[in-house]
């Protein structure tokens, strides 16, 4: 059995959900914040068995895209703070991690 952690934009969250609950799997959503940007993130929990972690790799895969996003950027200079030109940066698309799970129970 294995363990799929996928951190996805926040964007795309619903429509990757979607597509995984069509097909049968039990997604656990989680609110996260990422890192460069700090924008809003979504983690998915999928537990699934060896055989299928290719469907819902591909699901994530074909469901969560990239796109470039603007990011102004400020200069510290000797009059204070000022901006200066926006920094085009790409975002979106999904960071999956594969995990062994040992054991799996339901409470």
């Amino acid at each position: 059995m294995k363990m799929i952690l996928s951190i996805i934009n926040h964007d795309d969250a619903p429509t990757v959900i979607h597509n995984l609950t069509k097909e049968g799997f039990q997604v656990t959503k989680l609110a996260t914040t990422g890192g460069f940007l700090k924008a809003g993130n979504t983690t998915i929990l999928v537990g699934v068995n060896d055989e299928k972690v290719d469907t819902v790799l591909g699901i994530i895969s074909k469901h969560s895209r990239s796109r470039s996003q603007l990011l102004p950027t400020t200069e510290m200079g000797s009059g204070g703070v000022y901006s200066s030109m926006p920094v085009e940066v790409m975002v979106g698309g999904a960071t999956c991690f594969v995990l062994n799970i040992e054991r799996m129970e339901k409470a």
